[in-house]
């Protein structure tokens, strides 16, 4: 079928911009500015009337596509006014469906850009799926967005007409297509320049600028400008050279600058950054490397934001005190050397979830009171809740008998030491039970709690046997772990080897290689995170 009012332009590429960044440097990038005319601002109702397009890579034209369009409806006498387009012009020329095909080539492997591109992407997605095509997959850059990060403040509005007038750039916008598209692709080329000053050399950061460039601390994003984009250890630095904060990430450079996003409601964020003098890396060949090495910088120097306002955040334990005369379970932030300790777990909700799975089925006693071995229940002393209830002994009202819980003591230690088959098959039948009586939402929370139990027991399984395993290599997609008593030792990626003395360091970070040693001198239990790290990647393997 001829399409009719279809035209196109072919240039040559020609480079003229550098970028020192790497990924997809945005001298490399394709981009397609598009802009639409239509009968009306609601794409369920109203038609295109006219596509416009060009493509341009390194702030060069390399094509355009120029069609108008019947759009099978009157075309308001209002949009007339405001376009010079009448029914009459485009009584001749192609459907949108005739082109579709067409289009989608053209933008095909492109940045779709456009001044308010919820609007002429929201046409183009509907228009598409009317006709049953799966509506565009492509990045987007809105013009709008990124002026509004940029320049509002030199501005009276964003509107494409204001910015171009302002700016004097080369083509103004006439609310026709191709004319509209010229504009745009001179507010994008010029607002990219504008980017630099935010670090922004690539088509990530220019589409993620948008919600971090006004942010109070955005003048310090520089300093993410020679991040890597692959995984490492990151580390915030105040002006004295104190670590305020360290994090780990498969693409460091992307999770530093998520830190900058409005979007970032942590409180104790706005509060980091005010203190930030530099931000430095350390690069390692996999995530899980870096995760161990974030784990030794954490545990030895305590970098006080790692620890301030985090604390539900970052890993627990759950303990059976069978060091007291009456044990119970607790769950708590470090681990001990005392008791039964199942951990570390990686949040409070599912440590918590564990202790509900054994109290709910074994009359473990919930009451905090200390009683040491010489204890003497008060006359007066309450009976608990939970024990009136049937649910718990209470030892601290002198009601419990010390042998039949001497019973459950060992029920207990026998489901953290990894045989739960006891409680497993108590909760399954509560479980059975809440089922057949149709109580659906109770059967489910029993479930969840055995799941949880089950997960935590498991790794904490594997634990167990890396620490009994001595010296084993674990290999994983590609790169193989060097383990000892489940501590990594060395990683070998591509025939190198990583360790805290094969590292290179930054010059600002050197004194960290010590940090980052394999243990030593620390406890098993210190060095549970660590352990329990590599059991998660045994775990991974099946």
């Amino acid at each position: 079928m001829e399409v009719k009012h279809l035209s196109f332009t072919v240039i040559e590429v020609k480079k003229s911009w550098s970028f020192t960044s790497e990924s997809t440097l945005l001298s490399q990038v394709t981009f397609c500015v598009v802009d639409l005319e239509t009968t009306g601002s609601s794409s369920s109702v109203g038609g295109i009337t006219e596509i416009g397009a060009v493509k341009y890579r390194g702030g060069e034209e390399v094509s355009r596509f120029s069609t108008l369009i019947n759009p099978g409806q009157p075309i308001p006498a209002n949009i007339v006014m405001l376009t010079g387009i009448s029914s009459s012009m485009v009584a001749d020329a192609p459907r949108v469906e005739e082109v579709l095909d067409i289009f989608l080539d053209f933008v095909q492997g492109t940045v779709l850009v456009a001044h308010n591109a919820r609007f002429d992407v929201g046409f183009l997605n509907a228009a598409l799926e009317r006709h049953g095509y799966d509506p565009l997959s492509n990045a987007v850059v809105d013009t709008v967005t990124l002026a509004r990060r940029l320049v509002r403040s030199e501005v009276p509005n964003c509107k494409l007409s204001t910015l171009a007038a302002h700016f004097n750039f080369p083509h103004q916008p006439i609310h026709r297509a191709m004319d509209d598209v010229l504009a745009t692709g001179d507010l994008l080329h010029y607002l990219i320049e504008r980017a630099a000053a935010f670090g922004v050399f690539d088509i990530e950061d220019l589409v993620a600028l948008p919600s971090i460039g006004s942010h109070p601390e955005s003048r310090k994003l520089k300093m993410t400008e020679d991040l890597p984009r692959g995984p490492g250890v990151y580390l915030f630095l105040d002006l004295a050279g104190e670590v305020l904060y360290v994090g780990k990430a498969t693409n460091v450079r992307a999770r530093v600058r998520s830190y900058f996003s409005i979007g970032e409601s942590r409180k104790k964020v706005g509060s980091l950054l005010k203190l930030v003098h530099s931000i430095q890396c350390i690069e390692t060949p996999d995530p899980v490397t870096a995760e161990v090495f974030e784990l030794r910088i954490i545990r030895r120097l305590r970098p006080r934001y790692n620890y301030a306002g985090t604390r539900s955040e970052k890993y627990c334990y759950v303990r059976f005190t069978t060091e007291e005369e009456w044990p119970r379970l607790v769950v708590t932030k470090t681990a001990s050397s005392k008791g039964i300790t199942l951990g570390p777990i990686r949040t409070r909700g599912m440590a918590r979830d564990v202790v509900d799975a054994i109290e709910s089925v074994v009359a473990l006693r919930r009451c905090t009171v200390r009683m040491g071995r010489n204890y003497v229940a008060p006359n007066d002393a309450p009976v608990c809740s939970a024990a009136r209830l049937g649910l718990a002994e209470c030892p601290c009202s002198g009601s419990a008998d010390a042998s039949a819980y001497g019973a459950i003591v060992d029920t207990v230690a026998r489901t953290l030491n990894g045989d739960a088959e006891e409680v497993v098959d108590l909760l399954t039948k509560r479980m059975n039970v809440h089922s057949q009586n149709q109580r659906f939402e109770e059967a489910a929370f029993v479930r969840d709690r055995i799941d949880a139990l089950g997960t935590v027991l498991h790794r904490q399984s594997q634990a167990n046997a890396l620490r009994d395993g001595g010296l084993q290599d674990i290999t994983h997609e590609g790169i193989t772990y060097r383990i000892d008593q489940g501590v990594l030792m060395e990683t070998l990626s591509s025939g190198e080897v990583c360790t805290a003395v094969t590292l290179a360091l930054p010059t600002t970070l050197e004194h960290l290689r010590a940090v980052l040693q394999v243990p030593v001198d620390e406890s098993p239990t210190d060095v549970l995170d660590e352990v329990m790290c590599m059991a998660r990647l045994v775990s991974s393997l099946g």
